[in-house]
């Protein structure tokens, strides 16, 4: 009979205390890959999301809930800021580009983002179907929201105040969808992107410009009136009336850059994110704008290495108890072959004079230790994968961010190895005594 044929026979003969072994052993594997694949997937998800965004630029309050709100869009905003307040700081010399974002509604869950055409840019988004917005209210969809949400080219819809689908509804302005984003891997496939003037118009500001265009209006036609009771008098004083328009022409250029200016000084949005045209301007522009503005300005990298940080205490502790699960299953499967060696001293001794070595005898324990731990193993690693796609089919916040159980990570490598040591050490003891005993005195016992 083959060695490995015998193991096996071995570990049939014992099925509670094998079972035993393998379960323990198969919950430590699948406890340990689960963390890995979690943290793994969630720190690539955060780091592609942030990569390339130096600053964000927002209101007053927690930095990390600025981060999450305008780069990872999982969070409550601040707050608004002013437009003009945040272009001044986008036109520094240290800025090498900068994108605007006004936040506040959504669409069945997936938020809605004001802000330009080079946004998706930041992360080498390409269109699917379709164009970029020419207009207020065209929106362009990432390819999630596309998805989920049903939404195809020309198809239309209102938006909802906040992220639920509870808040009122803007069914005076609605959005019509003209083009499709590719899926990018990144946090923009689950976006609505449109115009920030979109956002505007839903928010009422709307209102204040027709109420100074009709304004302008009125003006407009009491200056035509003007115009005309003048030209009863032209042919008397056409020198002075000459001058008089030109006079008027020119007030009414400056009257129009004040009120272009004034039409666009209440403008409000939620961030600025911000990309720096020389590393430098990360030690000493963050600081700059906190200290001499009513802004906040927040490092996506710093906010990210604090986040994982506090994430990380969570992860640690999951950790040691998967440690633990180990020694226990170590210590299980020691305890298991070490009281099967007492029990099969005459077997083994029946072999030895059967004509098996010393060597084989060992052998065959250290081979039933190497069969029981790498079948938790193999057991532990393939529930651990199916325990991470069930969690990312079935929980919404795992979709976000990309999670998936069928993805193999170079760390699974040295988990197996290890595993497969720890289960070939705790069978050493038992295999050295067993090479160790004395045949003749095994078989005088059984006298």
């Amino acid at each position: 009979m083959k060695l490995s044929q015998l193991a096996i026979a071995n570990l049939k003969n014992k099925p509670l205390s094998t079972g035993l072994n393998v379960v323990l052993l198969a919950l430590a594997t699948a406890s340990i890959v689960i963390l890995l694949l979690l943290s793994k997937q969630l720190t690539g998800t955060l780091e592609r999301d942030a990569k390339g965004i130096d600053l964000v630029l927002g209101a007053k309050g927690s930095p990390v809930q600025l981060v999450l709100s305008s780069v990872y869009h999982a969070d409550i905003p601040t707050g608004n800021i002013p437009l003009a307040a945040a272009k001044e700081w986008a036109n520094h010399r240290h800025v090498k580009a900068a994108v605007p974002l006004a936040l506040g509604d959504s669409y069945r869950g997936f938020r809605i983002v004001g802000t330009t055409i080079d946004y998706p840019d930041w992360y080498n988004a390409k269109l699917a179907s379709g164009d970029y917005w020419q207009a207020p209210l065209q929106a362009v969809v990432g390819s999630k929201a596309a998805e989920q949400a049903g939404l195809t080219i020309g198809s239309k819809f209102s938006s909802s105040h906040g992220m639920s689908n509870l808040g009122d509804v803007h069914d005076e302005q609605p959005y019509t969808v003209v083009g499709v984003l590719a899926p990018s891997g990144t946090v923009i496939d689950k976006l609505i992107l449109t115009a920030t003037e979109s956002v505007w118009l839903a928010h009422g500001h709307h209102g204040h410009e027709e109420h100074e265009e009709r304004a302008d209006h009125d003006a407009h036609e009491e200056h035509d009136e003007h115009a005309d009771h003048d030209k009863h008098e032209e042919h008397a004083e056409h020198a002075d009336h000459h001058e008089h328009e030109e006079h008027e022409e020119h007030e009414e250029h400056e009257e129009h850059e004040e009120h272009e200016e004034h039409k666009h000084a209440d403008r409000e949005i939620t961030a600025m994110l911000i990309k720096f045209s020389t590393p430098l301007a990360a030690a000493s522009l963050p600081r700059t704008i906190n200290a001499q503005s009513d802004l906040q300005a927040a490092a996506p990298a710093f906010e990210l290495t604090r986040l994982l940080q506090l994430i990380g205490i969570g992860l640690d502790g999951l950790k040691a108890f998967a440690a633990i699960l180990i020694l226990t299953a170590a210590f299980s499967l020691f305890g298991a072959l070490y009281s099967a060696l007492n029990e099969r001293r005459g077997e083994l001794a029946l072999l030895r004079c059967l004509g098996a070595t010393r060597s084989q005898v060992m052998q065959t324990l250290l081979l039933e230790g190497l069969l029981l731990s790498a079948l938790g193993t193999l057991i532990g690693l393939l529930c651990g994968h199916l325990a991470v796609e069930l969690v990312a089919n079935y929980l919404p916040n795992a979709k976000e961010i990309n999670v998936t159980g069928w993805i193999w990570l170079q760390e699974e490598l040295y988990l197996i190895t290890g595993l497969v040591g720890v289960g070939i050490i705790a069978a050493a003891l038992p295999a050295w005594q067993a090479y160790r005993s004395d045949v003749s005195k095994v078989l005088s016992h059984y006298r």
